[in-house]
């Protein structure tokens, strides 16, 4: 489903007018769309295909990510490496697919974030939630408790509080993790909340891609009016080095991050 997925979007937006080439979370390298008329297109797009595919057979929600940038290289010839290595900030709109109970398409440019929902009897995306604002706080924590004891101790304190709020102070707050981002991430825009994919004593470095999962949700969130880090750094100001980079990851409602930061900080 991976290959089936990413097979249909490199072909629909090759046989568009508007992309000069791609850069795929499942091809090691970029697929520069070296013709006449994708030459003169402005824009490059990188994506996830099928974020959170190990849950098809359980039937869990999964999703398409993208992010769309405004090429560096001049667009009277072929894209090249350069175009991709733009940190998050250079994005001028990212959305997600996600196939779930319904499907939807979320939109977002600088304008605002908007929702889009399948009408399957027409066959069309109808505008289901205009503008679109994440809360600025959330009672729901979305991180994988299976790695606590691997995680750094700022995090296992902060994850630790989550579990010991009461009404006093916020709480109390509920854990919801599914292993798609697409999914908890949906949910925490929508209703509010923290998504935490921290460094581990195995990966150092993080294990969500940068490019393909992270900036677009980044991008996302900040025009929503919430925050996204890597613990140390604004994840839409990092500046690229390599197309499968990784990164750490805290996203959600301003409040929670910023509660969460104190902790690191």
């Amino acid at each position: 489903m991976d290959v089936y997925a990413n097979n249909q979007l490199i072909a629909v937006l090759k046989h568009g007018v508007s992309c000069a080439g791609i850069a795929s979370e499942e091809l090691e390298d970029i697929v520069v769309f070296n013709d006449q008329l994708s030459n003169q297109s402005k824009y490059i797009v990188m994506f996830d295909p099928l974020d959170g595919s190990s849950n098809i057979d359980t039937n869990i929600s999964i999703g398409t990510i993208f992010g769309i940038y405004r090429r560096v290289s001049k667009a009277s010839g072929a894209c090249d490496s350069k175009d991709f290595l733009q940190p998050g900030l250079a994005q001028i709109s990212a959305g997600y697919v996600i196939y779930g109970s319904s499907t939807m398409f979320v939109y977002a440019t600088r304008r605002g974030v908007n929702g889009f929902t399948l009408d399957t009897e027409i066959g069309e995306f109808c505008l289901s939630h205009p503008e679109i604002t994440c809360p600025c706080n959330g009672n729901i924590y979305s991180v994988n408790h299976g790695n606590f004891f691997n995680y750094e101790k700022h995090i296992q304190v902060y994850i630790t509080s989550c579990q010991q709020k009461t009404k006093l102070n916020g709480g109390p707050y509920t854990n919801r993790y599914t292993g798609s981002m697409v999914a908890d991430l949906h949910r925490t825009l929508i209703k509010g909340g923290i998504f935490l994919y921290p460094a581990t004593s195995a990966k150092s470095e993080g294990k969500l891609r940068l490019l393909y999962e992270c900036n677009p949700f980044a991008f996302i969130i900040e025009v929503a009016g919430g925050r996204a880090t890597s613990g140390s750094q604004r994840i839409l100001e990092i500046k690229p080095t390599l197309l499968h980079q990784r990164t750490p990851l805290i996203i959600g409602s301003v409040n929670m991050v910023e509660e969460c930061l104190s902790f690191i900080d």
